[in-house]
């Protein structure tokens, strides 16, 4: 069984991904009206964009930091 840490690079890209979606979401239901635009929403959306970013980022850069070093 492989060793599972708490900074596994493809569970951080997944979870990238999915504050990416949150990210781009929010503001479409936003626009489309089906929730109502609030200061908290929108502040939400962009940080999870943001948050989004990073953390796949650091996953990509996980992800192929090890595998080079299998080489």
């Amino acid at each position: 069984m492989p060793n599972r840490t708490r900074l596994d690079p493809i569970r951080l890209i997944i979870v990238g991904g999915v504050l990416l979606v949150i990210g781009a979401v929010l503001p479409f239901l936003m626009f489309m009206q089906f929730i109502k635009s609030t200061l908290f929403l929108n502040g939400l959306s962009a940080f999870a964009s943001i948050a989004g970013m990073l953390t796949g980022s650091l996953g990509i850069f996980e992800y192929t930091r090890r595998h080079k070093d299998q080489r």
